[in-house]
């Protein structure tokens, strides 16, 4: 079957993919092309996305990354819930935590949660103005 080093491989592999489709699935928000499909799909191109379901999903993204961060800065200071690898593999050498210096590679994501809820307010707001010039 599959080793643990294969595994381990594999699920970074799927999640730097999830997060890559993720990150330009965020780029339709922003974009012209977020509200139309594009004319080269076959027999769905040139319809409007709706906007509704979009947002909701992209909120649900954003406040999901935004529960994310707080609970992991919360837990690194409060120790609310203990580590599920406390105890395992006690053969391994005991690392020091990481500090500030590697923090700061990954302070940029707090943001991220933030930024997809503000882009989804200017698609919903953008799809709404849209929608009132298609009317007649």
């Amino acid at each position: 079957m599959f080793t643990d080093d294969a595994v381990t491989q594999w699920y970074m592999v799927f999640l730097s993919a999830l997060s890559m489709g993720l990150a330009l699935l965020t780029l339709g928000l922003v974009h012209r092309w977020g509200q139309r499909v594009p004319h080269r799909v076959p027999r769905i191109g040139g319809r409007r996305i709706p906007a509704r379901p979009v947002v909701h999903v992209a909120l649900i993204g954003g406040w999901s990354l935004v529960a994310i961060c707080v609970y992991f800065l919360l837990n690194q200071r409060f120790h609310l819930v203990q580590s599920v690898w406390v105890g395992i593999g006690d053969d391994e050498p005991v690392h020091p935590a990481p500090g500030w210096e590697v923090f700061r590679y990954y302070a940029p994501m707090l943001a991220w949660g933030p930024l997809v809820i503000a882009v989804a307010a200017d698609y919903r707001r953008r799809a709404a103005i849209v929608r009132r010039l298609e009317k007649p």
